[in-house]
């Protein structure tokens, strides 16, 4: 089946070297804050690429929960697929697709996880049912059916009660340290802008991409 969606003009902005920072987080902090005045579901949303050993890659969707001159943090099952290719191949990629503001941002570099403390921070952020469902779900394995599911949820219901959800052993955050940070912005005729950004020891060098 051929493909034939509407054909999407990008007209909305431009990107300049003269109007971007030379430090690329403040460029980040200013489209976050543009789509969150934009409105629209989850403009945290982004896709994490991981790969095993062997370079075998695989993509999900995960939620940023927050970001610094460090990185760009997440959360996870250790024990999950992503987990698992984290542990052996550290390096990572993240994309944000914001399609109301025709922009997207690619992040790459080196993941570890954050701190136990950090992790708990996160976690208690957490709504109560998700934090049940953290100890439900052996993320990524395989199950029976959806009653194994449900089976695990009431028991971790009837493990903490009325009480306050620990966190489990198996999950907690992850941080992207950046080496490189690409901004594209949708422009006329396929011509898009595209600066990169890229880590130079304590410094950031920035390039002009084709389209």
């Amino acid at each position: 089946m051929r493909v034939r969606p509407p054909r999407t003009e990008y007209r909305l902005a431009r990107l300049s070297e003269a109007s971007a920072p030379s430090d690329p987080l403040q460029l980040f902090a200013r489209w976050f804050r543009a789509v969150l005045a934009r409105g629209g579901a989850d403009p945290n949303a982004m896709t994490l690429a991981t790969a095993d050993v062997r370079g075998r890659p695989s993509a999900r969707t995960v939620l940023l929960k927050e970001w610094s001159a460090e990185g760009f943090v997440f959360a996870s099952h250790y024990t999950s697929r992503k987990g698992r290719e984290l542990a052996a191949n550290p390096r990572a990629a993240l994309l944000f697709y914001w399609p109301q503001m025709q922009r997207q941002v690619r992040v790459e570099g080196r993941i570890a996880p954050v701190s136990a403390a950090a992790s708990d921070a996160i976690w208690a952020e957490r709504p109560r049912g998700a934090q049940l469902g953290a100890w439900a779900s052996r993320q990524s394995r395989p199950i029976a059916d959806r009653g194994v599911l449900e089976r695990r949820l009431a028991s971790a219901v009837a493990r903490f009660g009325a009480g306050p959800v620990a966190r489990p052993p198996h999950w907690g955050g992850y941080r992207l340290a950046p080496a490189r940070i690409e901004f594209w912005q949708g422009r006329a005729n396929r011509l898009h802008d595209r600066l990169l950004y890229t880590r130079r020891r304590s410094a950031w060098a920035r390039t002009r991409l084709s389209s």
